[in-house]
């Protein structure tokens, strides 16, 4: 995550503190090299043990918008629960970037309307409305019990729910060994409202 004034990560004693960017650096590859190192088919069955946690953390499903996302890199695959949230009555939003440092973009997405590229060659809507999230949920490199969440690095998902008028219902997820003593937080961190991960909920 950048600090969103600077462009740079990390805050801790002046503009810049490249000793946490170097740290969080070195973390985010320990932990993904760690999350693909586990077998697909053992991803799969803790994605599923997150997915059973969601409905009852979210409640009643109609009439309300979730951000998912599209999986990367070994994350938490949900889009087999995508099709039981629309039937339920709920809608569904892919976050898309826009342009570097700024706020992300939630699209509207029904499972089989088309997609492009993305950033990274992640899948997005390729004409879906932007629409404002009631319930984003958003994968982790990292978290700690505190639910500030480890990200990729850009900034983004903090710098969007800081600019939201109302914000969402933010759910972290990843798995239980992703989790952390701390990510050692800055002013510029958001912490989830929830974590799930395939054996555990935490709330700060």
């Amino acid at each position: 995550m950048k600090d969103t004034q600077t462009g740079t990560e990390g805050a801790i004693g002046g503009p810049s503190d490249p000793t946490l960017g170097e740290w969080r650096k070195a973390e985010r590859e320990r932990l993904i090299a760690a999350r693909l190192a586990v077998s697909a088919e053992t991803r799969a069955g803790m994605s599923r043990a997150i997915a059973a946690s969601l409905g009852s953390i979210i409640g009643p499903l109609e009439g309300r918008t979730i951000s998912v996302y599209w999986p990367f890199r070994g994350e938490p695959d949900l889009r087999p629960w995508w099709s039981e949230v629309v039937e339920q009555g709920a809608s569904i939003a892919l976050p898309v970037v826009i342009k570097k440092a700024a706020p992300l973009e939630f699209r509207a997405y029904r499972p089989g309307e088309p997609l492009e590229k993305g950033v990274w060659n992640i899948p997005v809507p390729a004409l879906g409305a932007s629409v404002l999230p009631d319930v984003t949920i958003a994968p982790l490199v990292g978290f700690d019990a505190d639910c500030f969440r480890l990200g990729y690095g850009g900034g983004f998902f903090d710098r969007t729910l800081a600019a939201m008028a109302q914000k969402p219902l933010t759910i972290g997820v990843g798995y239980d060994f992703q989790r952390m003593a701390s990510i050692r937080p800055q002013p510029y961190d958001v912490p989830m409202d929830v974590i799930v991960t395939e054996c555990s909920v935490l709330k700060p």
